[in-house]
Parts: C-alpha cells; structure tokens; sequence
C-alpha cells in the first residue's frame, strides 16, 4: 500500500491562466451540469433512412419500369408491323409497276422491251428472240387495265382488250429478282 502524499506535480508545467483542459489562451467554460452520458436519444452520426412515403415511392418506380419495359416492346412491336406493312405496300406497288412497264411495251410494240420485265426463270425458258417472234405472232394488246396486287399468291390481274376488241382476264405472276430485290414478270396465264 502507498502512504498518501503530496501529488506529484505535471511533467510539463502548464503556462499561467491555463487549466489544463483548453487550448492556450481560450477560457475555461463555465462550471455547469455534466455532460450526458451516450446511450438512448443520443443523435447517430448519419441521417436515418425517411420512412413517409416509401410506399408511392415505390409504386411510382415500379410504374416507370413498366412504362420503360411498354416502350420498349411496343416500340419494337410497332417497328416490326411498320417493316410489314410498308413490305407489302412495296411489293404492291412494285407488281403494280412492272405489270404496267410488261403491258405498255406490248401495246407500244416493243418486244424487247417486255423481254426485259421477265425473270430469270422466264428468261431461261426462252430466248429473247424466241420471244419477240412468239409475242408477235399472238392477237395484240390495244389496251389494258392493271388490277391489285394479290401479296399473298404474287399475282395481279389485268383487264387486256386485244385487237379487234376482243376482251380478255389475264393474270400476271410476279418473283422477285434475287439481285435486286425488285418484282418481275414471270408468266402470263
């Protein structure tokens, strides 16, 4: 045991007005009540988490996804309908085209000219010239209407009125040029 005794001073001697506890040359704070030890209803270091409207929060981000996730597929769905549609409107106007092109040079007589609006399989069929002379042997083309493209059969009907007024349904059968992608004649029926 030690016998009590005067304490011992501090190692370093503290500057005169100054109580150990501050920094030189601020004041003591006044003595008042202790500070409160940590424990319940002390205030954290972070702010917490709101918790008021975390429900419509939450409904409001699920509704944005669904909203993206519509865009996006009903965007791509209304892509693949538009392609469509303007697919058949092309190959309706092409099969328009070149039924017109094939009859206008019948009635212009210029054979060649028909032989040009065929495919490649009707061309492989018969020659140019065979063409020209069978084409010219046959009753003439005076006038024609073109009717509308059949998209799912790729024919089209023309109204043909011939020489001498006879009045004739033909029917034209379209393919598509491997090359170009274009519609051609392929037969006559």
């Amino acid at each position: 045991m030690t016998a009590p005794g005067p304490a011992a001073p501090p190692p370093h001697p503290a500057p005169p007005g100054h109580d150990g506890g501050q920094p030189p040359g601020v004041p003591a704070p006044p003595p008042g009540p202790p500070a409160p030890p940590p424990g319940p209803g002390v205030a954290p270091p972070f702010a917490a988490p709101p918790t008021e409207g975390r429900r419509a929060r939450l409904w409001l981000a699920l509704g944005v996804g669904a909203l993206a996730l519509v865009l996006c597929f009903g965007g791509g769905g209304a892509a693949v309908v538009g392609l469509a549609v303007s697919g058949v409107q092309a190959v309706r106007e092409q099969g328009r085209t070149v039924s017109t092109d094939y009859y206008q040079a019948l009635v212009d007589r210029k054979f060649g000219a028909a032989y040009d609006q065929l495919c490649d399989d009707a061309k492989r069929g018969e020659s140019r010239a065979e063409f020209e002379r069978r084409v010219a042997a046959e009753p003439q083309v005076a006038t024609f209407r073109v009717g509308e493209v059949d998209t799912t059969n790729l024919t089209v009907p023309v109204d043909v009125t011939l020489e001498g007024g006879r009045r004739e349904r033909q029917q034209v059968i379209l393919g598509q040029d491997q090359q170009t992608g274009g519609m051609e004649v392929c037969g006559v029926n």
